[in-house]
């Protein structure tokens, strides 16, 4: 098996920053013993939300960090889609060296700062596709306050509104439906885009699909791995790529690492990839097309 370094994808946005199991060559998105600290952090309305205001006007002084990006590619145009804002440390440390730093006195400001902080850099490195930031909505205790540093950043730095996507992430229990859809409601008011992330590995699967109707859907690693010596998990993306199609929902496939694998999954109409195949997550920069190795998926 490759044994790369241990890495986390996390994100850059609200509610918050997750890190991956600890596998080598496993990229995922929630680290079962961060998720009860991110609840803790995050109490319930309308008690906490006069706190967690205060927490965000106040903005007590966050430790240094910063963002890494990696893209999702578009086989179909041999052109990179978007890219993820993936949490770091400012020496490259991976996403959770930086959330161990997280109290419940910060955790409200932190999640203000990875918003403008993914911003302002994507803005700085010329990023012009779209940009995807995680996020738990469960720490977010008014949709329309919560966004508004997001709203004010991309103004600033010139950032279009329509190029943000933020994703739910599927692994997060979501006590509060009603509250969330208040939250897609308000993200969708702005132009923001939705998506269900690490798909195929939550709480609901299927019926949070139909409840959520998100624009996006990322399938997690678990169906893609090892797709291309699996029919029965090749079959299972086919038929989630159909039914993508029949409902208007674009179909994005994480944790894509091999040849073999971008291969089969091209081959049953996968169009959007993300994965170390392709590029792994650059520090404080961008890849560019030239940097995928396209060739090797043309027929």
């Amino acid at each position: 098996m490759d044994q790369r370094p241990e890495t986390v994808s996390t994100d850059a946005d609200p509610h918050l920053q997750l890190t991956e199991r600890r596998r080598p060559g496993r990229m995922a998105k929630v680290s079962p013993e961060l998720v009860p600290l991110m609840r803790r952090q995050a109490p319930s309305a309308p008690l906490a939300d006069a706190a967690a205001c205060r927490a965000c006007r106040d903005r007590p002084a966050i430790f240094p960090f910063t963002m890494a990006f990696q893209p999702i590619v578009d086989l179909q145009e041999s052109r990179i889609d978007a890219y993820e804002a993936l949490v770091r440390g400012p020496g490259g440390e991976g996403a959770g060296h930086v959330l161990n730093q997280l109290t419940p006195e910060n955790v409200y400001a932190f999640d203000q700062a990875c918003r403008v902080k993914a911003i302002e850099l994507a803005a700085r490195l010329g990023l012009d596709r779209q940009l995807s930031i995680n996020f738990l909505p469960n720490a977010v205790y008014q949709p329309r306050a919560c966004i508004q540093a997001t709203l004010a950043t991309a103004r600033r730095t010139g950032f279009r509104l329509d190029r943000l996507t933020f994703e739910i992430l599927e692994s997060e229990d979501i006590a509060d439906v009603a509250h969330l859809r208040n939250i897609i409601a308000e993200y969708r008011r702005h132009g923001f885009k939705i998506a269900l992330d690490d798909f195929a590995t939550g709480y609901s699967g299927l019926a949070r699909l139909a409840e959520l109707k998100p624009d996006i859907v990322k399938l997690d690693r678990v169906l893609t791995q090892d797709c291309d010596r699996d029919r029965f998990r090749l079959g299972v993306v086919a038929g989630m790529l159909r039914m993508g199609a029949e409902i208007g929902v674009k179909v994005v496939i994480e944790g894509v690492e091999r040849a073999g694998e971008a291969e089969a999954l091209r081959s049953v109409g996968a169009r959007f990839l993300q994965g170390f195949y392709f590029a792994k997550p650059a520090f404080e920069n961008i890849a560019v097309d030239a940097d995928i190795t396209w060739p090797l998926l043309v027929s």
